[in-house]
């Protein structure tokens, strides 16, 4: 065990909210010895998040770190909570399931900003925490008295991490952004889409979550080294610097090229690729009825073990497509090849029939992963048991611990713990609880009520 140095040990408060310190890697070992059964969601037990991050990039950050077993701790507007809550409601007293998707395992504190004793109380919860995020517009949190400088005079110890539209020093650091803006403005937009088209966004939230995967990472770099030495950081990403990092590929293409913008090319690969390599059509003719098969260059013996699964044998050795440069100068006919065989079939026997041989892929939509009864047998999916809600199946952390994957616990309601964080982090009293809850400087903490049923 690395030994625990000075700024590392957890602090404890009391009603004053003064603290004495407890030793957090004794703690941890501890745990490991009471239970030796391998769990994700016990990882990061100790580890204390303050949060003050809202809608995706910040909460898909905080999320996965919950999941691993940290404390997240989510302060929110009394009022409103995250905009991110109202984002698509299904009923109007209900979260929105985007909410949910997002704040897994997470307490909500709802706590005012607006009022001093708000703020004096978020400092002395930083006294505890090990962590502080926040993803508001440029400037809003210097704003309130809570930039870096404030918080590590309070704790000089705590990791502080701010995710923004642009990063430090660009021409764009004031602007506001959305994972589109993101997208957009980080490359990615121009290299997806149809060779002839326009931009178009990539469906997965790359911008947002891709973001807060990168965060995620970071805080987990900067608080090991933290165990070891006792030092904080300040860590700061923008969405467009984090989006470049997800498009190296085609920063490789370009170099690789004379310098040229790496195109748009539809489904295959940055580049093109050596065919066969895309969506080919299958049986059914509905909308997501394709297979994506990628029998290029990478593996040369993919294409002779493809067209042994389709019964083409005759083509093997044949000198117009045996080889990646051969079928490369002949794209159209070896697609029509490869696509005349899986027209014959649906995506589903496609996919048994060669994927095991050649890389294949069946076009499976968000009804058919959702309707798949194996994601939730191998606890990839999920139910959620909210409290108003009810039960949510949703996709959770995806790596296996052991035998499963952690546990996908419910979304917070809106200051559903503020009374319990005070208690937990700064041991108030219910005196000194219900004095700042009279005072609305906290909300919450009420029962919940389940929705009706359609």
């Amino acid at each position: 065990m690395w030994p625990l140095m000075h700024g590392v040990a957890r602090e404890r408060h009391n009603v004053s909210g003064t603290c004495h310190r407890t030793d957090v890697l004794a703690s941890a070992s501890q745990g490991k010895r009471e239970d030796l059964s391998m769990s994700g969601e016990k990882c990061l037990a100790g580890l204390k998040i303050l949060d003050l991050t809202q809608f995706e990039a910040g909460p898909s950050c905080t999320e996965a770190l919950a999941w691993l077993g940290a404390d997240v701790v989510k302060i929110e507007n009394p009022g409103s909570g995250d905009p991110g809550r109202s984002l698509g409601r299904t009923a109007p007293d209900a979260d929105a399931l985007y909410f949910l998707q997002y704040n897994s395992n997470k307490r909500s504190a709802a706590i005012n900003l607006k009022d001093p004793r708000g703020l004096e109380l978020v400092k002395r919860l930083v006294k505890c925490a090990d962590v502080m995020i926040e993803n508001f517009a440029p400037g809003a949190i210097e704003r309130l008295g809570l930039g870096y400088e404030a918080i590590k005079a309070v704790n000089p110890a705590i990791i502080y991490c701010q995710v923004k539209g642009f990063g430090t020093g660009s021409p764009f650091e004031k602007n506001l952004a959305f994972d589109m803006i993101a997208q957009a403005s980080g490359g990615l937009m121009s290299i997806t889409g149809e060779e002839d088209g326009k931009p178009c966004k990539a469906g997965a939230t790359v911008g947002d979550t891709g973001t807060g995967m990168v965060m995620a990472i970071s805080i987990l770099a900067a608080y090991v080294r933290r165990l070891r030495t006792g030092q904080g950081e300040h860590l700061v990403v923008g969405m467009q610097d984090s989006v470049m990092h997800y498009i190296r590929n085609a920063f490789a293409y370009m170099d690789r090229t004379d310098g040229k913008a790496a195109p748009r090319i539809g489904s295959r690969t940055v580049g093109g690729g050596q065919p066969p390599i895309g969506v080919y059509p299958c049986k059914g003719g509905g909308p997501n009825d394709y297979v994506y098969i990628y029998a290029g260059a990478a593996s040369p013996e993919h294409w002779n073990r493809l067209l042994k699964a389709m019964g083409r044998e005759d083509l093997i050795g044949d000198a117009r497509y045996s080889t990646a440069a051969a079928r490369l100068e002949r794209r159209a006919e070896v697609d029509e090849i490869v696509a005349n065989w899986t027209r014959q079939f649906d995506k589903h026997t496609v996919m048994r029939l060669i994927g095991a041989t050649a890389p294949a892929g069946a076009v499976f939509d968000t009804r058919e992963i959702a309707d798949d009864p194996s994601f939730e047998q191998r606890k990839i999916r999920q139910t959620m048991a909210h409290p108003v809600i009810g039960n949510y199946a949703m996709s959770g952390w995806p790596v296996r611990f052991g035998d499963a994957p952690p546990v996908v616990g419910p979304a917070p309601l809106l200051g559903q713990h503020s009374g319990n964080v005070l208690a937990d982090w700064l041991k108030m009293d219910d005196v000194a609880i219900g004095t700042l809850r009279e005072a609305k400087v906290i909300a919450g903490d009420v029962a919940a009520k389940a929705i009706a049923a359609e």
